[in-house]
């Protein structure tokens, strides 16, 4: 609990507590952790925690440092450890604070798993349980971080490296600082090693990573519009090729094919391997169908649909036929029996198709949903014509002043938009009707001749 208070970290119920029936455990209790360590990438869960004799068939402890490192260390004396104690471990020189993760045999399986054959040859030991003054340098340490990576930025720059630093990491007793830094080549740090020990008055550590780790350290949100899978779950970078674009039939756009690391998105991977497999079943790419009339070239093919589509032309998209990928297979070898069908498409393949389960009730699959329909015009006469059947006469109306008023629409009435004159004809009419008013004005103002 002191350590939890020195870290401001939440306290932990570590079981004895009771939680209320309408409340919810904030942490799950087979974790003693002082940190919510379900939101933590690195986590670990021992399942062999509540097997007899768990911890007690190894010495072996794993700890976790800052940016996703980890160690393995030996509790040669036997400390009650539990996961997210705050321990001091041995290091060169001084010691290093850390954060158990896990105990027990489980750790012995994933330290050799991780070193292989020679990963219990140098494994160094756990001193003890952090003390409050353990804690207090360890946290003046990590306060001076920020300040200096800036100064070791500012004097890579001064030095015209071709290198970013993207973190400094402190050791816990102060006297060691690891430099994290991303670089495209190979860079001579021997000058900026000097000048930040004589700076810093530490001992200096450069360690580089790559873009996706950078990418996973700092976070973000995907265009898929969940977090980054690097900085959420993902440990082990697989180098990624523009062939698993090819196979799934994406269009190598290096904009949309990039991730926030600028490299490969990493989820390319992910499917690349259903879409292998499913490949192996299609009709090859360069079996060319052979008809009566023609000779087809293949244009695309569509996996989950299993449908092939062919062209007449080589180079581009002329007189496209979709076939099934049993129809293909069919003409193929018919093809290399020496016989040429007819047309590609069978003659019986005009039956109704058969409406899946599950269909698209509510119309939202609609791609035209959510676009403005017009509205229809209203005619002129509509406006001004009888309503509800009733005549001029019954709704108290003088049936000559309505007989006018309804002329008056027809003589106005404008030309549809289809039907428009061209715009000389529509001037010439105005001025030959504008010239005619003229002429009747004048004809009444003269008056009748003596």
């Amino acid at each position: 609990m002191e350590q939890a208070d020195k870290l401001n970290m939440p306290p932990v119920n570590d079981g004895t507590d009771k939680v209320p029936e309408n409340e919810v455990s904030p942490r799950p209790q087979c974790c003693k952790a002082s940190f919510d360590c379900r939101r933590n990438k690195l986590h670990s869960f021992n399942w062999l925690e509540d097997i007899p004799g768990g911890c007690a068939d190894s010495e072996i402890v794993e700890v976790q440092f800052k940016n996703t490192r980890k160690g393995y260390y030996r509790n040669s004396t036997n400390l009650p450890l539990l996961i997210g104690d705050l321990v001091a471990v041995e290091a060169s020189p001084g010691h290093d604070i850390g954060t158990v993760s896990m105990t027990g045999a489980l750790a012995e399986l994933r330290m050799r798993k991780a070193g292989g054959k020679n990963a219990s040859s140098e494994i160094r030991r756990i001193f003890r349980k952090a003390k409050p003054n353990d804690i207090e340098k360890f946290e003046e340490a990590k306060a001076r971080e920020d300040d200096t990576m800036i100064r070791a930025r500012k004097i890579a720059d001064s030095l015209n490296l071709n290198m970013k630093i993207g973190d400094v990491e402190y050791q816990g007793d102060g006297n060691k600082a690891i430099f994290y830094y991303i670089a495209d080549e190979r860079v001579d740090f021997r000058q900026l090693i000097k000048i930040l020990a004589e700076t810093f008055k530490v001992r200096i550590e450069m360690k580089q990573i790559g873009a996706r780790q950078e990418a996973g350290r700092i976070g973000g949100i995907g265009p898929c519009g969940r977090p980054l899978c690097c900085s959420q779950w993902m440990t082990n970078f697989v180098s990624v090729a523009t062939s698993a674009a090819r196979y799934q039939d994406i269009s190598l756009n290096p904009q949309k094919l990039a991730g926030q690391c600028a490299k490969l998105k990493c989820c390319l991977n992910f499917e690349v391997d259903t879409y292998v497999e499913a490949s192996r079943r299609m009709p090859p790419r360069d079996a060319r169908l052979e008809t009566a009339d023609a000779t087809y070239f293949h244009f695309k093919s569509d996996i989950f649909n299993r449908l092939v589509t062919y062209s007449t032309d080589k180079n581009i998209a002329a007189n496209l036929v979709t076939l099934t990928v049993e129809r293909v297979f069919e003409i193929i070898k018919l093809n290399k029996a020496g016989e040429k069908p007819l047309t590609l498409v069978e003659e019986n393949s005009d039956k109704p198709k058969q409406r899946s389960e599950f269909g698209d009730i509510l119309g939202e699959d609609d791609l035209t949903r959510f676009d403005k329909k017009k509205k229809k015009r209203r005619k002129s006469g509509q406006k001004s014509g009888v309503k509800n059947g009733s005549t001029p006469k019954e709704n108290g109306a003088d049936p000559t002043i309505e007989a006018s008023t309804e002329q008056k629409p027809e003589q106005n009435k404008q030309p549809a938009q289809g039907d428009r004159q061209p715009q000389g004809e529509r001037k010439q009419k105005r001025k030959v009707r504008k010239r005619n008013n003229d002429r009747n004005a004048n004809t009444v103002n003269e008056g009748p001749k003596e």
